[in-house]
C-alpha cells in the first residue's frame, strides 16, 4: 500500500498539473479574445477614418 506522504505527493502533483492546464487553457482563450478584439477595432477604425470621423496624419 501506499503510505500517506507518497499519494499526499502524488495528489499534489496531480492538482498542479491540472492548474498548469488550466493556464494554458485560459492563456489560449485570451490570446484568442484579443486577436478578435483587435480586428475589430482596426475595422471599426478604419470606418471611421474612410468617413471623415477620425483625421489620422497618415
Amino acid at each position: 500500500m501506499l503510505d500517506p506522504l507518497s499519494s499526499g505527493t502524488i495528489l499534489l502533483a496531480l492538482a498542479a498539473l491540472a492548474a498548469f492546464a488550466v493556464v494554458v487553457v485560459a492563456i489560449k482563450i485570451a490570446i484568442k479574445l484579443a486577436i478578435r478584439v483587435g480586428i475589430v477595432a482596426a475595422v471599426v477604425l478604419a470606418a471611421l477614418y474612410a468617413t471623415g470621423f477620425v483625421g489620422l496624419p497618415f
